[in-house]
């Protein structure tokens, strides 16, 4: 039976997809930062962005929707280190690397990233829209992050101890992040004491503590 080979345009259409709607969440967040979501419109998002607002309307139902791409990028870095990992090495060892990683201000580059996450997170502190929009994010990346530690862990690791393992990991990330969203310390490189890694590296070792599925002497062994 034949099939229909994918059409060439498609990987462009998706790329191209996937940059207007960061072009809309950057506007969105340049919004948020200056006037507050309360005091910003889709409308007016949408111009900042450069786009119809029936365009905005065809990516996110709501404004505060269209932070969700920015507050999700730290998650997104963090599956794909992990999920580029491979198995193998001991699991503490790959979570805290990688996520010190993801977290990261880039060495020598632009940290307007991490910038643009503290002032989302801050402006959630008193926009339940837009900390909802946070949570889902946090909901969603610890459902992805499941099969990427079973892939890690190994045929033999078992379902609920890896539901665990997701939601302390994504807890970790969340209250690191928030953490650091609330002080003043300037976005720093792996390692540095401005980045958003080290509060969220702490909380990941106090809140594994007690899980099985991430003890090190138990992840070695798998």
């Amino acid at each position: 039976m034949s099939t229909t080979p994918p059409s060439p345009r498609r990987p462009l259409t998706e790329r191209r997809k996937a940059a207007t709607r960061l072009e809309i969440a950057r506007a969105a967040a340049e919004l948020f930062t200056e006037r507050g979501p309360d005091a910003t419109s889709a409308e007016e998002i949408a111009d900042r962005a450069g786009v119809a607002l029936r365009t905005f309307y065809r990516y996110f139902r709501h404004k505060q929707d269209a932070a969700g791409p920015l507050l999700a990028m730290g998650a997104e870095r963090w599956l794909a280190l992990l999920a580029a990992a491979g198995p193998g090495a001991p699991l503490p060892e790959v979570l805290e690397r990688t996520l010190t990683e993801a977290l990261a201000a880039p060495e020598g580059g632009s940290a307007e990233g991490l910038r643009r996450t503290r002032s989302l997170l801050r402006a959630a502190v008193r926009d339940p829209a837009l900390r909802a929009v946070w949570y889902r994010v946090n909901q969603e990346s610890e459902e992805r992050l499941v099969p990427v530690l079973a892939g890690l862990a190994g045929p033999d690791a078992d379902p609920l101890e890896l539901r665990l393992a997701a939601a302390v990991a994504v807890d970790a990330l969340r209250i690191g992040l928030e953490v650091w969203a609330a002080s003043d310390a300037p976005p720093g490189a792996a390692g540095g004491t401005g980045s958003p890694a080290g509060p969220a590296v702490r909380c990941l070792r106090e809140l594994s503590g007690g899980l099985r599925p991430l003890a090190p002497a138990t992840w070695a062994t798998r």
